[in-house]
């Protein structure tokens, strides 16, 4: 079965506030407190959940063991802050919300931090599976984040982090790239294929390989030919046999999207040897929405479809 590496789950699903750290304007603060008091009178959270999280935040403060650092087995190696003014700074709180006291803050350009969990808590399975209406009706993502010298810890608003690379700050709405929501979005599309895969190597049913799960990945026509069988060699693996590890998909750094077109890159070593798959998407004009999806997957030597 592979060993698909820790890899970008993106964070940013809950509502942004409309202002720098957690707390910008006092309206959008007031808000989100009366959506955090209405979720937990509606019971959606138990205190022993509550207990946990705090306790959570505690423990790795004075602890700061490096395994934490990946609990849920989701997500990049390091994140950093993202859309904070220079002049101010990321509140990291005592849970997720902002009716728990700041511990502790993030600067403006923090980078290298460490994700330990989030809530509302998925897998990139799980969040695959869910309806439009099911994600739309979560409430705002808070992240259990600590600083890369393992001294600060604290929940802190999901829309305020992306992954670190190790390229420029991104800086936040303002400096994105047009395309960049896009060009994400199918990284996560490429990376949660891999994770349908390992599931299925595990010998779990996760649809892939029936029209309507290929479909949610690939192109319509590039998706019947997927079910068919056609590819003879793996085409999400480019072999027949599979034993290694893959890196997280990353987007080509020279022309991430061109045209419409997305190029995603995913590195390999299976049996020892290193390979490379890249996928190519673009929107399905064949799909109702016309979502982006996988149209080609070039290997070392050969491509499908």
């Amino acid at each position: 079965m592979v060993s698909f590496l820790p890899c970008c789950e993106r964070l940013a699903d809950g509502r942004a506030l409309n202002g720098n750290g957690d707390n910008a304007p006092a309206a959008a603060a007031r808000r989100e407190d009366d959506e955090m008091a209405q979720t937990r009178n509606g019971g959606k959270r138990t205190l022993a959940g509550w207990v946990v999280a705090v306790l959570s935040t505690a423990m790795l403060a004075i602890a700061g063991t490096p395994t934490l650092a990946e609990i849920d087995g989701h997500g990049p190696d390091a994140w950093r802050v993202t859309g904070v003014s220079p002049r101010d700074a990321l509140n990291a709180r005592m849970g997720p919300g902002t009716a728990y006291s700041v511990l502790t803050r993030f600067a403006h350009d923090e980078r290298g931090m460490q994700q330990v969990t989030c809530v509302p808590y998925y897998t990139p399975a799980h969040r695959a599976a869910m309806s439009r209406a099911e994600i739309a009706a979560l409430p705002p993502r808070w992240c259990l984040m600590r600083s890369a010298d393992l001294a600060r810890a604290g929940w802190v608003n999901a829309d305020y982090l992306e992954p670190d690379y190790g390229g420029p700050a991104g800086g936040g709405d303002l400096s994105r790239e047009p395309g960049d929501d896009l060009i994400v979005a199918g990284e996560e599309l490429v990376r949660t294929l891999y994770e349908m895969r390992s599931i299925e190597d595990a010998g779990g049913n996760t649809g892939l390989y029936r029209l309507q799960g290929a479909k949610r990945y690939f192109h319509l026509e590039v998706a019947r030919a997927l079910v068919s069988g056609q590819a003879g060699a793996d085409p999400i693996y480019g072999a027949q046999d599979f034993d290694g590890h893959c890196e997280e998909p990353r987007r080509d750094a020279d022309r991430p999207m061109f045209r419409g077109m997305i190029t995603v890159h995913v590195d390999c070593v299976n049996f020892g040897r290193p390979q490379r798959a890249t996928y190519s998407l673009r929107a399905d004009p064949d799909q109702a929405g016309a979502p982006v999806r996988i149209f080609r997957i070039d290997h070392d030597g050969w491509s499908f479809p």
